[in-house]
């Protein structure tokens, strides 16, 4: 696979600093049950990183010692790490808003037949992609079948609460792009989303986030192989608006990896720029007591993809106001 970061590297991004932090976002691991093309992880059912007990355990002792609102489990299919549901029950007990970053599929396997009962227990809001409506576009972009199972997964979390009312259990869905284009406003394809996944399945959910491809991991790969990267990031850098600076998930987040170590965001992760200290990465527990506010974000090109547009977090669109407003750090 074809790496990005040196296409990535040299880049002219405006400096940010951090705000502060509100959400750590941990990633169990890279073991999926799917292989996905728009993956920026490279996940997949052959992959052996997974968080251990013992790393696990200081994420536990984060999530104690600090003052977060929100912890972010993400993978791979984060539901395959072991640990998972420890970390739900104690992120839980601590009453933190928890987020489960599923790709809907795993509901249905073997060995996780109760894993949206768990879910619905401890009130996870379960953000989960769909990147079409439409089974054509799903599966070729996730792989044969998943747009069936994926269906039979939506209606199964909607018999249990999941996004039909105002009962706390929240599900939202993740839009894509298939390819290197920007995604179309929000707030419209939303109203779609809804109105084909009703009229066609009976299928309800909370809220469609759309979310831009970043040019890393596997997707930057296949751009390269198609002599689409360079045109792509030109796209995303002709797309800025300075205003997104102030929104972005980077300011009030922490992502940390499978081992442990600490990232600005997920996309950092995979391009192995992790937050460092005196020139030595920084570990969870070396931030159990540290104040990050005021720190200098690690930026490259990639970076655009979350400022252009309307947009573009881990949270969807940013939906930033039309008003200029001075680039501040």
């Amino acid at each position: 696979m074809r790496t990005s970061l040196p296409l990535l590297a040299d880049s002219d991004f405006p400096a940010i600093r951090r705000h502060a932090l509100n959400t750590v976002q941990v990633n169990l691991g890279y073991l999926c049950n799917q292989s996905c093309l728009h993956c920026h992880v490279n996940a997949g059912p052959t992959r052996k990183e997974i968080m251990t007990g013992q790393t696990a355990d200081v994420v536990v002792e984060f999530m104690h010692s600090r003052a977060v609102s929100t912890v972010d489990f993400t993978g791979g299919a984060p539901e395959m790490n072991p640990e998972f549901r420890r970390l739900v029950e104690e992120a839980s007990a601590l009453g933190l808003d928890i987020i489960d970053r599923c790709n809907l599929t795993i509901l249905n396997m073997p060995g996780y037949e109760d894993l949206a009962e768990f879910l619905a227990l401890h009130r996870v809001r379960v953000v989960a992609s769909l990147p079409c409506y439409t089974e054509e576009l799903v599966d070729q972009q996730r792989g044969n079948g998943v747009y069936e199972d994926s269906i039979s997964a939506l209606r199964k979390l909607n018999q249990l609460g999941y996004g039909v009312a105002d009962n706390g259990l929240t599900l939202d869905l993740v839009y894509n792009p298939q390819g290197p284009t920007l995604p179309p406003p929000q707030e419209d394809l939303e109203l779609e989303y809804k109105r084909q996944l009703d009229n066609r399945f009976g299928v309800k959910f909370s809220n469609l986030l759309t979310l831009a491809n970043l040019p890393v991991g596997r997707f930057g790969s296949v751009l390269q192989s198609k002599g689409q990267f360079t045109g792509y990031v030109q796209l995303l850098k002709d797309s800025f608006r300075p205003e997104n600076l102030r929104g972005l998930m980077c300011r009030s987040l922490i992502s940390i990896d499978w081992q442990g170590y600490v990232y600005d965001c997920d996309f950092n992760q995979m391009l192995d720029l992790p937050v460092v200290r005196e020139q030595q990465h920084l570990h969870l527990r070396d931030v159990l007591d540290q104040n990050l506010m005021g720190h200098s974000i690690r930026v490259a090109d990639h970076c655009y993809g979350c400022t252009a547009g309307q947009g573009s977090s881990c949270g969807g669109a940013l939906e930033a106001d039309d008003a200029k407003t001075e680039l501040v750090s």
